[in-house]
């Protein structure tokens, strides 16, 4: 059943931009969601240059959705494309299998009007059907950084396709590196931002539903991970960083399905990224250290519990 978008009843602060490739159904299911949500966002949808009729589907599905198609696939940098469209004050981010729930951006908006140092809202992300916490929501709650001026615990990352940014500074910052195509092509984004003086904040009163696609590729995803971490500390961290990612990067690329192919695309980048160096400041490192430092103690805490507690204890199942 086809469903028209009507523009003239579209919220005027907030609105989301979706990215997808070959992701058919997934797509369908999470713009009938965002288009049936209480805020009524703008939905702008980025088609990565989908092959399985993606863009057909949704066009012919959703008549006057915003469908912005890229020739080729972007990787993350198509987010961008996207936000260049965006005429709201706020813009949400969501995977084609992650879903803001009700209330969610309506919160988000509040959030940023109420403390104009809030750059970036990472939302509290629950996955599958079980509606299970993301752990890595559980460390970002656990964050050991305070704010003096708004009651949220500070970040120094957040998850690209759950996230609430200010347009404009999305926009100022140029948004995400297309070298860094996708995995893990948030941090060099966050970096910046905190070194532009903003804070990025977890907010777990926004509520994304991740639904994840079975479309992966988990060792590729690997490899680049590690790789943009590579690139990531030769961009903006100090030398003893980038000397650990670097050699992280090259045991992964050693690994992988095509090392030959693999190294040369790391060795390619380094060499991109040592011409564009551009170190954080001190007080973003400190910030980086914390977090760092007090996710060692919850794991080394969590180990000795673990350790010490029988396997079959009913409070762990």
């Amino acid at each position: 059943m086809e469903a028209k978008v009507r523009r003239s009843f579209l919220n005027p602060l907030i609105s989301v931009v979706v990215l997808t490739r070959n992701r058919r159904t997934e797509a369908m299911r999470t713009v009938t969601a965002l288009l049936h949500l209480p805020e009524r966002p703008e939905v702008i949808v980025v088609d990565n240059g989908s092959t399985d009729g993606t863009p057909q589907l949704l066009a012919h599905a959703f008549p006057g959705l915003r469908m912005l198609r890229c020739e080729s696939n972007l990787g993350a940098a198509g987010r961008n494309i996207g936000a260049a469209q965006v005429g709201t004050r706020y813009v949400a981010f969501s995977d084609d299998d992650t879903v803001w729930q009700p209330g969610a951006l309506a919160d988000a908006v509040k959030l940023l009007e109420q403390h104009p140092r809030i750059g970036a809202l990472s939302a509290r992300v629950v996955v599958g059907e079980a509606r299970t916490l993301d752990p890595t929501c559980a460390r970002m709650a656990a964050s050991p950084l305070a704010a003096p001026d708004h009651p949220l615990r500070r970040l120094t990352g957040f998850m690209a396709g759950a996230v609430v940014f200010r347009t404009a500074l999305f926009r100022e910052l140029g948004g995400y590196e297309p070298r860094l195509f996708i995995g893990g092509e948030e941090a060099l984004l966050a970096l910046d931002m905190l070194q532009a003086g903003y804070d990025i904040a977890y907010a777990p009163s926004l509520e994304a539903h991740h639904l994840p696609s079975p479309a992966r590729d988990s060792a590729l995803r690997r490899c680049v991970i590690a790789r943009n971490a590579a690139l990531v500390a030769w961009l903006r961290l100090p030398r003893r960083e980038v000397i650990a990612a670097t050699w992280r990067a090259l045991t992964t690329a050693c690994k992988a399905a095509h090392p030959g192919e693999d190294l040369r695309a790391l060795v390619h980048g380094i060499r991109w990224a040592a011409r564009q160096r551009s170190p954080v400041a001190t007080r973003v490192l400190r910030m980086r250290e914390a977090v760092w430092n007090a996710e060692r103690g919850h794991a080394a805490s969590s180990s000795m519990s673990s350790s010490s507690s029988p396997s079959c204890d009913l409070k762990h199942n």
